[in-house]
């Protein structure tokens, strides 16, 4: 008889570790896996999919206003912060239920504990003491909101984690942080009817995705009324009475009755006895594997945000499917992690797949822009000042386009299709000979003949 209770223990019920245990058992492996809060992790508890449904939420405040240039004539409207944060909890209670029956159907045995490890193949559960041996043992615990830890008053500030709960909605907001989650929240409210500001400490918002995108998005939300601030950093936070005071370096005093930091997530790896097992960590951190998820330890294996690679759920899930059939279902396969689509989900939305201006530059020495920026045609009714934007980047030999990013109302959606096509190695003429859709935003996509522009590094 094996010495092992499990196959394969899992840390972790996020997508990820979830989708990780599933294959497995399906393979025919004995599988645990151990969760500390609630099955579905950051993307499902707290992070998007609420991210999600606030985002709709906070979009209504701008249809009823466009209604009017279509002849509707809305009356009153009132928003209730409390029925939304009901409904929301119903949702994730909802899809947390999903994520058990899912693992139950599979033959996975579950324990809500937090879980740490003890040697290369022991698990310590917390909740009981009870300690598990395991052939292999996967880490799959997500990443964490940062703090600044040594922020004068930063105990006073919120993170992601806390927007969803709060019991009320501020009517005043900062926002800390020029990431993915900063504008997504500074966007969220806003819409909500909150006085919303955004402080960033770089020259501007979105760091890593194409300059064009960030320095469009940057507008749109100032004309949404948001206040950008870039180049600048809280020095202290003040309590006062009911409100706090944020102190720049650049000498503002920013009142809010909330402040919320969205300054990027570490690995969630502290306390998890990887030293006492030996595993390696990066100076962040995080979690080294291999392609293949391996750890510096044979037994150990780790994925999705836990190693710092592309910190984002579908990635995740791809990494723990491939670890799976790896180890237990006789596939051999990592996940790819060129050539991601991804979006932000911030007002107006952003969609993007393949190389931004800059890395297409360097990458390739010169390369043919194709860029159009227009009103959308709803707004040629509503009249609100909204543009949309759309580039292509091609390298000019090859004719291959090399990335595509989208500014505006469902560009999410745009980049998951387009993911397919740069993929594919679709060139300028394949975009060229595709009939368009009309009357679309997206047709803009195949009807762009001539570039704007070639640049050159």
């Amino acid at each position: 008889m094996s010495d092992f209770e499990f196959d394969l223990f899992v840390i972790g019920g996020g997508s990820g570790g979830v989708r990780a245990a599933r294959i497995a058992a399906g393979h025919g492996a004995r599988v645990g896996i151990a969760e500390e809060y609630r099955y579905g992790g950051t993307c499902v508890i707290r992070g998007c999919v609420p991210k999600k449904l606030f985002v709709y939420a906070s979009r209504f405040s701008e249809e009823f206003e466009d209604a009017a240039g279509f002849g509707w004539q809305v009356g009153e409207s009132r928003f209730d912060w409390e029925r939304l944060i009901d409904a929301k909890d119903r949702e994730i209670t909802r899809l947390e239920g999903v994520y058990r029956r899912n693992l139950e159907r599979a033959g996975v045995e579950m324990f809500d504990s937090r879980a740490v490890l003890e040697d290369a193949h022991t698990v310590h559960l917390l909740s009981d003491g009870r300690r598990i041996r395991a052939a292999k043992i996967l880490i799959a615990v997500g990443a964490t909101p940062n703090v600044d830890a040594g922020l004068e008053g930063g105990e006073h500030v919120i993170t992601s984690n806390e927007a969803f709960h709060l019991s009320d909605l501020p009517k005043r907001v900062i926002v800390a942080g020029g990431g993915y989650i900063a504008v997504e929240f500074a966007g969220i409210f806003a819409g909500l009817g909150a006085e919303t500001t955004l402080i960033y400490r770089g020259e501007e918002i979105l760091r890593g995705f194409d300059d064009d995108l960030r320095k469009a998005l940057h507008e749109e939300m100032e004309k949404k009324g948001i206040r950008v601030i870039c180049g600048d950093v809280f020095t202290s936070i003040e309590k006062n009475g009911a409100e706090l005071v944020g102190h720049t370096r650049k000498g503002e005093a920013l009142v809010a009755d909330k402040i919320m930091f969205a300054i990027g997530r570490r690995p969630n790896t502290a306390g998890l006895g990887l030293d006492a097992a030996g595993v390696e960590l990066s100076p962040s951190g995080a979690i080294m594997v291999d392609e293949q998820s391996r750890t510096s330890v044979p037994s150990i294996f780790a994925v999705g945000d836990v190693t710092d690679r592309v910190n984002l759920t579908p990635v995740a899930i791809r990494e723990g499917h491939a670890f799976a059939d790896t180890e237990f279902g006789g596939k051999s396969w990592s996940a790819d992690h060129s050539m991601i689509p991804t979006a932000v989900f911030s007002q107006p939305e952003i969609g993007t797949v393949g190389l931004t201006q800059a890395e297409a530059l360097a990458a390739h020495g010169a390369v043919d822009v194709y860029r159009s920026q227009f009103r959308p045609m709803k707004h040629t009714l509503s009249g609100r000042d909204e543009k949309m934007l759309m580039k292509i980047l091609v390298e000019p030999e090859s004719d291959k386009v090399l990335g595509v990013h989208i500014l505006g109302h469902d560009a999410g959606e745009l980049a998951q299709v387009l993911g397919i096509a740069l993929r594919m190695g679709a060139t300028k003429a394949d975009f060229d000979a595709t009939m368009a859709v009309h009357p679309t935003a997206a047709e803009e996509l195949v009807t762009m003949r001539e570039p704007t522009e070639r640049v050159t590094a």
